[in-house]
């Protein structure tokens, strides 16, 4: 599921090279990062949710060992330049695709399917979710009445704890879900037809939206079990 691939002019000799490649064909130069493609196909890797984290490891040293700055020092303005970008780049894409949740934020993002501001996510949160989060806020609002009241800690604090139960386990059920939909899509042919990607994509991002939502929540909670 990589993108095409598409050509980037090297600036030292002007000729093309594809756009996942880091060295210019005909000069051997380190090409500048104005074409870039995404950060699995710059890292070599499949577009895919399950990766080896061996081999990103494996290659992110490579990389890293070829783009070091040292190594250009001597050469000129433009080729010091693309070594800092995309040695950037490289370190900026290996910290998303290292971790499963940053990776699929970013799959979301680079197929575009991401929301775009806060409110969007919010409003994409299906209706069943937000009926729990009537219920627990009124929860919370009672809790805090029950602190203004004077009531002793263990007894609010044990109530927090029994509303944050039905979460947590609504986390979980989450978090298997999400393993289960990142498996669907790299079970996918490199070129499906759309409605099957898509409808991979969708459901991947409703239950990514419902996860950070509950993780939101049990933040909530875990802030008002710290007050004393």
């Amino acid at each position: 599921m990589s993108s095409p691939t598409t050509l980037q002019t090297c600036r030292e000799c002007g000729g093309g090279a594809p756009v996942d490649v880091h060295f210019c064909p005909q000069c051997t130069k380190i090409l500048s990062l104005s074409r870039h493609g995404d950060y699995f196909d710059f890292l070599g890797l499949p577009r895919k949710l399950n990766l080896d984290l061996g081999e990103l490891e494996r290659r992110f040293r490579t990389l890293s060992r070829q783009f070091h700055p040292d190594f250009f020092y001597n050469t000129t303005p433009s080729q010091r330049l693309a070594s800092l970008e995309r040695s950037s780049y490289l370190n900026d894409g290996y910290r998303t695709l290292h971790e499963p949740i940053a990776r699929i934020e970013y799959l979301l993002k680079i197929e575009g399917l991401a929301p775009k501001t806060p409110d969007e996510a919010s409003r994409q949160v299906p209706p069943a979710l937000l009926e729990d989060v009537f219920a627990l806020n009124e929860e919370l609002d009672t809790v805090r009445e029950m602190r203004a009241d004077g009531a002793p800690s263990d007894q609010w604090k044990g109530r927090l704890q029994r509303a944050r139960e039905p979460i947590d386990a609504m986390r979980l059920e989450h978090e298997a879900q999400l393993q289960r939909l990142a498996a669907r899509w790299d079970a996918l042919d490199a070129s499906p037809a759309d409605a099957e990607r898509r409808s991979a994509l969708v459901a991947l991002r409703d239950c990514f939206l419902e996860r950070n939502y509950i993780t939101n929540l049990l933040a909530g909670i875990a802030r008002e079990l710290e007050t004393a």
